[in-house]
């Protein structure tokens, strides 16, 4: 094995919506590099990216992979990605240990659909960016209209480093404006020929090439200096410039490829190789306490562990970054967020699911290596002595949700590790078990996140389970005051149960006045876990319920209030007097008094005019411009009310206040509206009241309920 320093390592990523050739493109750079010796297809189900069988039979990318070649001296790692946005998790986990992203554009499509969002994810982390018009063999491709699309959506900063000759059907040809040359390609792809510019394309050719030194010259001082010198940059000083612009995320150069035909991907590899950053150019990571990460092989050992797969009999195959020093087989690190000590027994280099093994791996490498006791994704691990922990990735927080339950007896358990698996693969899904709603809720990015989901627990966990419509955490609170006496009694022979109160309800609220026309001899507040308040007050006096009773009728208002007399929802904010009652001297107990305490409640609460409250989510919606009237009417449409908008770039951001009761809905129908083009975030704000008719609709459904039941 070739052994590469940190500054010879190179990490790229692909990315780009679905369909626009990623796969089919790291398996062209593949290729050209020797690692396989054959170009697999994603038709043919055999590409060295998309190995798993969901992959084969969605026929599209749906997790990221990664697969390293070698290539002029260096070494490159790929890392190909899916292309949608509901699997935001795995793209941007990868974006997180690349040091270079490779956007691949479909030229027969333009800026697609997924496109800009993952454009979003770039500008997060001021990565620095290629761009690759791909499908130039395609009958209708149309390169210009893409460059222009690409300037529009992503600045100009978007320059052109090849255009194509006879794009199209007899696609074979492109003309590089940095080297000055024409690259003709056979039939067959793979190394081109290096021409001179043809005549009729000179004037074009010089053009461009003088536009690329001048953007180049415009983002660099010293550069900017020479150029007003010489009138012209030499060709180590354009990639000099692009070298720097890279870094700081400030140039975008644009390439030509035809992955299917094998046409560029040698090009590109030799621009990522001789261009683009390493890790050790890259601005230095900081930990989570501020201090900068040498990204050096003789640095102080630690890894980042940014992706975990589960393999069936084998367990956890955890994928990572070195960040400083060697990593060698044997190494004994220190897990900084567990404490657990991990002997890294295995080492590999990945071919995307063959794993070679390897001795060590340096500081900008990645790689994985297999069972580690208690090492999840998002975890620094260091040797010990020099603790360091780096900002773990931040996931999306979920915008979809559903409830699961398996469909067999007795499997509950199977299902509860299979969803924890889940999780440990991928963050961006969080399981809720909900004892208030009686649900598992899983929380993920949309409906195809879904569906890998649902394929995952039925044919990786063999589990057979049904999906339904999440139920809402209704709250249930009063609108007036009632007042009741009610006498629980019960003989059956012997001692039987015996417990009178009087009691009032009323409304709770902040600053409420203490109550007037009785005695208060106590008073509790007391926070509800679900929100709000219940205070009570024993007002009784001479002696007509005894002391040791009030706990026994507070506790069953309390359980009450957590199963609501009009939906079964938690009930808040509510006052309770009870100033007076009876006892019997053998029959009054416990039981007695938390009985009627909980009846006396119920009676009083169906009288005080009680109305049901819906969760209310503050909704953030980013989506194109052009369709910013036809989502401000589906937000309208669904009970809900805009509270502004902003621009940012190409897209319009809408903020609205959303029931939850609409957004398993509203998710759909906006994700139909702008065909995946829109991101939303969500997040709890507030409770307000259910609309009259929705209130009595849900109190029927629950009275019918507890019939059937």
């Amino acid at each position: 094995m070739a052994n590469f320093d940190s500054n010879h390592v190179k990490n790229v990523v692909l990315l780009g919506h679905t369909g626009s050739g990623k796969t089919t493109l790291a398996e062209s750079m593949l290729f050209e590099a020797g690692i396989i010796n054959r170009r697999g297809s994603i038709e043919d189900q055999n590409t060295v990216g998309d190995y798993s069988d969901m992959e084969h039979e969605k026929g599209k990318t749906l997790f990221s992979k990664l697969m390293n070649s070698k290539w002029r001296g260096f070494k490159i790692n790929i890392l190909d990605t899916p292309g949608y946005d509901d699997l935001s998790g795995e793209i941007i986990s990868a974006m997180r240990v690349a040091d270079c992203g490779l956007m691949l554009l479909n030229s027969r499509m333009g800026v697609e659909v997924g496109t800009d969002i993952i454009w979003q994810y770039t500008n997060d982390y001021k990565l620095p960016m290629l761009l690759a018009v791909n499908h130039l063999d395609n009958d209708k491709s149309d390169f210009d209209k893409t460059i222009a699309e690409a300037k529009e959506h992503f600045g100009n900063q978007v320059v052109v480093v090849q255009y194509p000759i006879n794009q199209g059907l007899n696609f074979d040809a492109v003309i590089d404006v940095l080297n000055m040359v024409m690259y003709k390609y056979s039939k067959a792809g793979g190394k081109p020929e290096k021409l001179a510019i043809p005549d009729a394309e000179k004037e074009k050719a010089n053009q461009l090439h003088q536009e690329l030194i001048e953007t180049i010259a415009g983002n660099d001082e010293n550069l900017m200096e020479q150029y007003f010198e010489k009138g012209e940059l030499s060709e180590d000083e354009m990639k000099s410039g692009l070298h720097h612009s890279l870094i700081k995320h400030e140039l975008f150069p644009v390439f030509c490829v035809s992955a299917k035909l094998n046409m560029g991907a040698g090009r590109l590899m030799g621009f990522i190789d001789n261009v683009c950053p390493s890790a050790f150019e890259m601005p230095k990571q900081k930990t989570i306490a501020g201090e900068e990460i040498n990204c050096s092989e003789k640095g102080n050992k630690a890894i980042f562990v940014y992706k975990t797969v589960s393999e069936p009999h084998v367990g956890d195959l955890s994928f990572f970054k070195v960040l400083s020093g060697k990593i060698k087989v044997g190494d004994d690190l220190t897990n900084e967020n567990t404490g657990q000590i991990e002997r890294i027994t295995q080492l590999f280099e990945m071919e995307g699911n063959k794993r070679i093994p390897v001795d060590e791996l340096v500081a900008g490498d990645i790689g994985a290596t297999q069972k580690l006791k208690n090492t999840h994704t998002n975890n620094t691990l260091h040797e010990k002595g020099f603790p360091i922990e780096i900002t773990p990735i931040q996931f999306p927080n979920p915008t979809y949700t559903i409830a699961v339950e398996g469909t067999k007896k007795g499997e509950e358990e199977k299902l509860s590790s299979a969803l924890h698996q889940l999780v440990e693969e991928d963050p961006s899904i969080r399981v809720e078990v909900s004892a208030e709603l009686r649900q598992t809720l899983i929380h993920c990015q949309g409906e195809l996140h879904l569906a890998v989901i649902k394929w995952k627990l039925e044919n990786a966990h063999k589990l057979s389970v049904r999906f339904q419509k999440p139920k809402v955490a209704y709250r249930e609170t009063i609108q007036g005051g009632a007042d009741t006496v009610y006498r629980h009694k019960k003989q059956s022979g012997g001692a039987g149960q015996f417990g009178e109160i009087s009691m009032k309800i009323e409304p709770w609220y902040d600053g409420m006045p203490e109550p007037t026309g009785v005695s208060i001899r106590g008073k509790e507040e007391i926070e509800l876990a679900w929100g709000g308040k219940l205070v009570y007050y024993n007002c009784i006096v001479g002696g007509a319920i005894d002391a040791r009773f009030h706990p026994s009728i507070l506790k069953g208002i309390m359980e009450k209030m957590q199963e609501g007399p009009l939906t079964g929802s938690h009930v808040q904010d509510v006052r309770v007097i009870v100033y007076d009652g009876k006892m019997h001297p053998v029959d009054s107990n416990d039981l007695s008094f938390k009985i009627a305490g909980m009846m006396a409640f119920k009676e009083n609460f169906v009288n005080a005019n009680p109305q049901l409250l819906e969760p209310i989510y503050k909704v953030t919606v980013t989506a194109p411009e052009e369709i910013t009237g036809s989502i401000m009417s589906t937000i309208q449409s669904h009970r809900s009310m805009v509270e502004g908008m902003d621009s940012e770039g190409h897209f319009t951001i809408i903020k609205a206040q959303i029931p939850i009761a609409e957004m398993h809905e509203f998710t759909g129908d906006l994700r139909s509206l702008s065909q995946g083009r829109a991101r939303i975030a969500m997040e709890f704000d507030h409770y307000e009241s259910v609309p009259y008719e929705i209130q009595n609709k849900l109190v029927a459904d629950f009275a019918k309920e507890a019939v059937e039941v």
